[in-house]
């Protein structure tokens, strides 16, 4: 079926990057947002696109993950942003737990400029960019090594659970309508419970193309949440819940 040369584009620019933004399509093809929207919704209930909150992604599975490479170059800006605005939360000499995720493996980017960090990880990339440093001190949960660097299982599970640290930086595959986090490993889910159940702040990193995302293993609530850092206002419902828990959101 032959798409309109600007809804192809559109198309396109998803299918290599995974996401676009409504503002960054608007800016390109110099046209309104409401046509970019309009562009989308047609792409959408020809099911070529998702719909989400400020843009759309490709259709993806609720049961599987975007491949680790795709997810890396998705939302670069973004979780650079959202990254530094965490790192600027979290002061020197601090505990901290980071679990998987390209999100989070920016965050430990930002923190280099920290000193003296204890940084307990299930994340081997996060653990390598970390352990650069002379002054820091980098723990690794052991457990079966997934092909993204992400460690999971009992054993990382047990691991974690000797720890109580000041942070928890986390980051997550969805966000529902409901306020569920969602995830699609459920090992995966298992350590980052235990990582949440043992901080005494936990930080949540989730760029705007995880409003609305489906995947098919529940983490819990947002309520398990003491601060999420995002780079765009989220959905109604989902901003009501973060009110109505008292989350503080930071929009970066």
């Amino acid at each position: 079926m032959s798409l309109p040369p600007r809804q192809q584009s559109i198309l396109d620019r998803a299918r290599e990057r995974g996401y676009v933004s409504i503002d960054e399509l608007a800016q390109a093809f110099a046209v309104t947002p409401q046509t970019i929207r309009r562009d989308i919704n047609q792409l959408a209930e020809q099911g070529l696109l998702r719909r989400t909150h400020g843009g759309a992604a490709t259709e993806a599975s609720s049961i599987q993950n975007t491949a680790y490479a795709m997810r890396a170059g998705q939302m670069r800006d973004e979780k650079q942003r959202i990254a530094e605005a965490i790192a600027a939360q979290i002061p020197d000499h601090a505990s901290l737990f980071i679990n998987i995720g390209t999100t989070t493996e920016a965050i430990a980017r930002a923190l280099l400029g920290h000193k003296h960090l204890k940084v307990i990880t299930n994340n081997l990339h996060v653990a390598a960019q970390l352990s650069s440093k002379a002054d820091f001190e980098v723990l690794v949960a052991g457990g079966t090594v997934r092909a993204d660097g992400g460690v999971v299982g009992q054993a990382a599970v047990d691991f974690i659970q000797q720890f109580k640290v000041d942070f928890a930086l986390v980051g997550i595959s969805g966000i529902d309508e409901d306020g569920s986090l969602l995830d699609f490993d459920y090992q995966e889910v298992r350590v980052s419970q235990a990582i949440i159940d043992n901080a005494r702040q936990v930080l949540l990193a989730a760029d705007s193309s995880k409003f609305g995302r489906n995947a098919v293993v529940r983490l819990g609530s947002l309520n398990l949440v003491d601060q999420v850092f995002t780079d765009a206002p989220p959905p109604a419902t989902i901003a009501r819940l973060l009110h109505e828990q008292k989350i503080q959101l930071h929009i970066v």
